[in-house]
């Protein structure tokens, strides 16, 4: 995956697909992963970590590229009837459809934060990492609607993506955020008894984990809407000056 296997692959995308890599590997494997158990604010953080920084650092690095260049040839050619097959293909192209997508990843993020299933999550391990691997899974699809994960391309044109990044963040960090920034009780029984020994009420940790969804999130989302818009503009020089080189 290093640039000295072939030339002219961009560092900034080694870098990214890295960075998002070490986000997963610090949100499920430091004592994040621990303290997210205890206290609800610490959760959001990991949360944010795989949803909101770790999945689109990955598609930005592009991974489908250097996993193919370093595949060994033979492997590639066991795996080509897979990978060309139509019903990948189809199943790829419908998790990628932009309200697919959305509804996967705003109606899991409302559903996992739904006491029950939450505090369910929090008790038992294997939901824990069912609820990690969707936080991944839906992230990433999420993420390539308005990522062009090279070789691929976004499935929203360049202004569409800022209003689906305005939409999407809304429901998730304002609205859910909201939710658990001014509920007047405690939601979820988990962390009842285990804020107190860090010194914190379990409402005002609520409310610090729904303060970081709204703020943090909030934030991440204006960046990736303002990129967009940046990229749009990029787009429309590029063809601005095909036309004109057309014309002459």
């Amino acid at each position: 995956m290093g640039e000295g296997q072939r030339p002219g692959w961009p560092r900034w995308r080694t870098a990214s697909f890295l960075a998002g890599i070490a986000s997963l590997g610090i949100a499920a494997f430091s004592p994040v992963d621990a303290l997210a158990e205890e206290l609800f604010s610490v959760h959001m953080v990991q949360h944010m970590l795989i949803v909101t920084i770790g999945a689109p650092l990955i598609l930005l690095g592009a991974p489908v590229v250097p996993l193919v260049r370093g595949t060994p040839r033979e492997l590639r050619r066991a795996l080509h009837p897979i990978v060309a097959s139509g019903s990948l293909r189809r199943a790829v192209g419908f998790l990628r459809n932009p309200l697919v997508a959305a509804l996967l990843y705003v109606a899991g993020l409302y559903a996992w934060h739904v006491p029950a299933l939450y505090d369910l999550a929090v008790g038992d391990r294997a939901v824990h990492q069912v609820q990690h691997a969707w936080y991944v899974a839906s992230g990433l699809a999420l993420w390539s609607v308005v990522v062009d994960p090279s070789p691929f391309a976004a499935t929203l044109a360049h202004g569409a993506r800022i209003v689906y990044l305005a939409i999407v963040g809304a429901a998730q960090n304002t609205i859910l955020g909201g939710l658990l920034v001014f509920s007047a009780r405690p939601l979820y029984r988990s962390y009842e008894a285990t804020t107190a020994r860090y010194g914190i009420a379990a409402l005002t940790d609520q409310q610090a984990g729904g303060a970081i969804m709204w703020s943090m999130g909030s934030l991440i989302f204006f960046i990736a809407a303002s990129l967009a818009f940046f990229r749009w503009l990029e787009a429309e020089e590029r063809e601005q000056r095909r036309r004109e080189g057309r014309a002459e």
